[in-house]
Formats: C-alpha cells, sequence, structure tokens
C-alpha cells in the first residue's frame, strides 16, 4: 500500500527548549512531550509517574452519588443484584470485575452475572435478559459497557419493578433512558474532567465510590485493575490523562500478581519476563473476545472470576480452542471477500466496501472488515444473516467517522451504534442493496480528500547519531502507548544500505543502513520487495518506531520500519 508521509504539527520552538532544559533532555524526546501537551515539570512527572492519587475523584461523575445510594439500599434491604454486560472483551471484563468487588460484599445467592447471547440477544440490554431477570427475582441491574441508548427496554424493566444503573462510555443519543443512575461522561451535563474511560473503567469509578461508601481501604479496588488495563487496551480507547494512569498501574499489576484468570491466559499464550499492551491487545483480549464470537462468552466470564488456578488452567484451554476456531473462519472469510472484491469492478471503483454473505459468521466479520481495510482502504461494513435480519460490522479509515455515516443512512437502518472509527448495525435484508447505495452516496460526499489515502504520520525527523541508551530509556518512559500517545515514528533522511541488508523467510526485510557514519539495524515486516531497491546502494528515507531487539542474550536498538522511499 502507498502511504502518504505527513510530519506532526511542530510546537513552539521555545516551548521545546524550555522543557528540554528544564528536564535536562534531548530536545527530540522534548519536542515528543510538548506534542502530548506536556510543558512543565509537574505534567511530565505525572506522565512519566502515574500514581492512584492522580485518579479523579469519582463523585465528579454524574449520577454517582445516586448509582451508590441505590446499590447501599439494595445492601439494606437484602435485594438481589444482576450484573450485565456485553459479551466483547471490554464487556466481560467489566461484568468479571463488578462481580468478584461484589461478591465480597453480598451473600453469594444475592449476586449473579448475565451477557447476552451474541446471535440470539444481540449486542446490549437485550429483552430476554431483561425477563430473566424478573424470573430470577432481580431488582436492581447494573449494566456495563451498555444500556445508554437502550431507553424502550429500561423503561421496560421499569415496568417490571427492575431498576436499572448504566455504567457505559458510548455516545448518547438525543433521548436517556430512566434508569437510577446514568454513569456515562459523554452524557451532557455531567462535568467528570477525563471522557475517553472504557465501560470497564467506568464500574471501576463506580467501585471506587462504593469502597469510599462503604471505607475499604483502595487496595481492595486496585486488585481488580489489571481487568481495567485488559479493558483499555482491547477496546483502543484513549490512553493519555486517567486511562494512562489505569493502563501503567493495571500492567504493573499484570506483571506482578494477576488475577488467575489473566495469568492462565499469559502462560496458554507466551511465558515472557514481561508483558505489555501489544501482549494484550494480540494475546489476551483476542482469546478472551473469542468465546463470544464464536460460542459462549461466559465462558470468559467464568475464567476472570476463577479463584482456582488449575481450574482456570482448564478455562483458559476452552478459550484456545474458541481462538483457534475463530482465526479458520476469519481467514476463510476474508479470503472469500477479497475474491469477491477483486472479481467485480464496480466494487473496486467505490470509495466503501459493503458486502453480506449468508454463511459468514457474525462473531467475525469485524474482523474482516479490518482485514479489507488493510487491503483497500476505505470505510468497510460487513453483513451476515441472522434470524431475516443482517448485521454488520462496521470499521473505518482516519478522518472519517463512520458512526455518523450510518446515521445518515438512518431511513435504512433498523439500529446502530459504536464510535467514529468502528460501529455496529442491523438492516433488513430487503434494504441491504438500497443502505449500500445511499452509503456509498454520503462516504463519497462527505470524506475528505485527506481521508482516501493511508498516512504515516511522523512525530519528528531524527538522526542516527541521536539514537543512544538514555535516549532509549527516556523513550520507553512514554509507554504504555496507544490512541493519544503513540509509539513516536520518527524520520530519518539519507539512509544507505552497508550491504549487510537480506531477506528473511522470503517476505521480510532485514535492513541494515547507515547515516552519517552511524549503523543501524532495522526490520521491516512484509517489506521484501523493497531489497532490491536498497540493495542498489541509493540513498532512501525511512519512517519507523524505535525499539529494543532480544537476540542470543545480546540487546540493541532496532528499526521497526513503517515505510522506506527514494530521497527528494
Amino acid at each position: 500500500m502507498e502511504y502518504i508521509w505527513k510530519a506532526q504539527d511542530q510546537p513552539d520552538r521555545r516551548k521545546i527548549e524550555h522543557l528540554s532544559n528544564l528536564l535536562n533532555i534531548h530536545e527530540k524526546i522534548a519536542t515528543l512531550l510538548v506534542q502530548r501537551g506536556i510543558e512543565t515539570f509537574d505534567q511530565a512527572e505525572a506522565f512519566f509517574v502515574p500514581k492512584f492519587t492522580q485518579l479523579h475523584d469519582p463523585f465528579l461523575m454524574k449520577d454517582m452519588q445516586a448509582a451508590v445510594d441505590r446499590i447501599d439500599k439494595a445492601l439494606q434491604n437484602g435485594e438481589k443484584i444482576l450484573v450485565y454486560g456485553d459479551y466483547d472483551v471490554d464487556g466481560t471484563t467489566s461484568v468479571a470485575m463488578m462481580f468478584s468487588f461484589l461478591r465480597e460484599l453480598w451473600e453469594a445467592d444475592k449476586i449473579d452475572y448475565y451477557i447476552p447471547d451474541r446471535y440470539k440477544e444481540g449486542y446490549g440490554v437485550s429483552k430476554a435478559g431483561i425477563d430473566w431477570a424478573k424470573a430470577n427475582d432481580f431488582s436492581l441491574i447494573i449494566a456495563l459497557d451498555c444500556g445508554t441508548r437502550s431507553i424502550e427496554l429500561i423503561a421496560y424493566a421499569k415496568s417490571l419493578g427492575i431498576d436499572f444503573i448504566v455504567c457505559d462510555h458510548h455516545l448518547p443519543g438525543d433521548t436517556l433512558p430512566n434508569t437510577v443512575a446514568l454513569l456515562n461522561p459523554k452524557q451532557q451535563g455531567c462535568t467528570y474532567p477525563y471522557k475517553e474511560l472504557s465501560g470497564c473503567g467506568i464500574g471501576f469509578k463506580l467501585m471506587q465510590a462504593l469502597a469510599h461508601q462503604y471505607k475499604l481501604d483502595e487496595s481492595i479496588v486496585l486488585q481488580y485493575i489489571d481487568l481495567v488495563s485488559v479493558s483499555i487496551a482491547s477496546d483502543i480507547v484513549d490512553m493519555m490523562g486517567e486511562n494512562r494512569v489505569l493502563m501503567y498501574l493495571g500492567l504493573e499489576k499484570i506483571n506482578a500478581n494477576p488475577c488467575v484468570g489473566i495469568q492462565a491466559l499469559m502462560q496458554s499464550y507466551a511465558i515472557k519476563d514481561k508483558y505489555d499492551v501489544s501482549d494484550i491487545v494480540f494475546g489476551i483480549g483476542p482469546r478472551i473476545n473469542a468465546a463470544g464470537r464464536i460460542s459462549d462468552a461466559k465462558d470468559s466470564v467464568k475464567l476472570l472470576i476463577e479463584r482456582d488456578f488449575h481450574q482456570a488452567i482448564k478455562a483458559a484451554k476452552v478459550l484456545n480452542e474458541h481462538n483457534s476456531e475463530r482465526k479458520d473462519k476469519d481467514t476463510e472469510i476474508t479470503q472469500e471477500a477479497l475474491e469477491r472484491i477483486q472479481q467485480n469492478e464496480a466494487c473496486l471503483s467505490k470509495r466503501s466496501t459493503v458486502l453480506f454473505g449468508e454463511q459468514w459468521h457474525k462473531g467475525v466479520i469485524g474482523i474482516v472488515a479490518s482485514r479489507l481495510i488493510e487491503h483497500y482502504y476505505k470505510p468497510t461494513i460487513i453483513f451476515s444473516e441472522n434470524d431475516g435480519m443482517l448485521t454488520g460490522s462496521a470499521r473505518s479509515v482516519k478522518e472519517f467517522d463512520i458512526h455518523e455515516a450510518i446515521g445518515a443512512c438512518s431511513e435504512y437502518v433498523v439500529q446502530f451504534g459504536g464510535h467514529k472509527y468502528a460501529a455496529g448495525l442491523s438492516v433488513k435484508r430487503s434494504d441491504f442493496e438500497a443502505f449500500a447505495l445511499k452509503f456509498e452516496e454520503v462516504v463519497q460526499t462527505t470524506m475528505p480528500e485527506s481521508a482516501r489515502y493511508p498516512s504515516i504520520d511522523y512525530d519528528v525527523e531524527l538522526n542516527f547519531a541521536d539514537i543512544n541508551d538514555k535516549f532509549m530509556r527516556l523513550l520507553d518512559r512514554f509507554k504504555p502507548f496507544g490512541p493519544g500517545n503513540m509509539s513516536p515514528v520518527f524520520r530519518t533522511n539519507k539512509i544507505v544500505d552497508t550491504g549487510g541488508s537480506k531477506v528473511l523467510k522470503e517476505k521480510h526485510l532485514r535492513m541494515v543502513g547507515k547515516q552519517d557514519g552511524v549503523v543501524l539495524d532495522g526490520i521491516g515486516f512484509g517489506m521484501a520487495d523493497r531489497y532490491d531497491f536498497i540493495r542498489n546502494r541509493t540513498l532512501f528515507d525511512c519512517c519507523y518506531s524505535l525499539e529494543w531487539n532480544k537476540f542470543n542474550d545480546r540487546v540493541s536498538v532496532q528499526l521497526k520500519i513503517k515505510d522506506i522511499k527514494p530521497c527528494n
């Protein structure tokens, strides 16, 4: 794929120099900090050393006191509470966390959890779930990672005498549900200072408030922070502000003393000296997600609430089996979708991709949509059929709000929800063609030209001579990386191959490049086609991130190459 290289906006030179002198750091490191809004010593300290005390007071969140009071009333009256959550990673970690916390306060028969079936009930709050709660005498439901748009269903629950507390981070509509408490920082009138918590993160704030109510030590709440970090990394939410603190502390716990469920998953994935965000995104998260995609998401909750390690190992094996099946289906459907696109000129010429397969597995269509974007870089929606309705997963490209675009096709949409870059929707099968045409029209008229082509946004230009152990140690302290604080991307110009570059496994590029006398190694995955170009000793520019490479007990700096171009 051909990339456009874009330089990030460069901050005020005086701010960079001031911070560089203040902290005694390289100006390039100071530039990275100022780009992230860090301009003072105190801000830098908070960024480099996240602490629990940096978290905001949970009672700043609208309706928090009402939520605590209602739960306290349930406790005093001996009511039964149902913890309800979605079937993805954010939902299942939320449910496992809240259930585990509440079972320490409640009698065992007064607390239970419910995860909707992806295929029979669909996303979020379901009528079947409410009916199950009523049949089993639950009078309070705590919904996590869903509920903000469940207006009619929560009204239905109210008519049955069931109250709702909603802990959600999805964008509200014009009307809000009739809940005892709606904990969602994105709702109008909520002055909570940080808006980008995950669903599990909002549940964590409720637990903080309950701990304050019952005068519990903060360690009681902190024991669940590893689950919060898994939700943050897997749901791809902002990694600055409060999320950075939660993620940092969660990774500390994962590496020191994770809950037995996560420990079992890590051992089934890879045994390492230190786990980081990528291990959650590519190892732990997909395994938790696989249960809801292939079978029953309750399998994930059972693992995450398990107290016995030997039982957790057995539960982790089940998730690994689900994940293997998920991979097979993902590969099969992606290949079928690619073939369908390649054989259809009309599809190739459009600015969007909208496909439907009768036999495509609903649990993996979101992954398939992401795979297609890697090939064609277009807003993409993949549909599967379920009980006469088409259920779709939408994924977008940078600078294009796919949630808003789906809303512009509302005459053909039965239901939808999600975020700017990822959404879910359902349409009638008879409306599929009309929806696809309307969506293409919306994309053509609203997508900016700059969003049509993939770009590499690099932070600063760097010389190889700038890169040393001190520079790398400071760069390591920018972790954990994620949206809002992505791993810095650098550009270096006028590099020449030393003659040591080669192709690995017929598809990867091992580069050995030199700039102004300094030699560094780099790895370019899937870039074997660049080998013939650089081996001719032609000067080239490179965009890359930096990492430590450990090989045979030797640790060295390595460029993780993103793109290579001839010098201008």
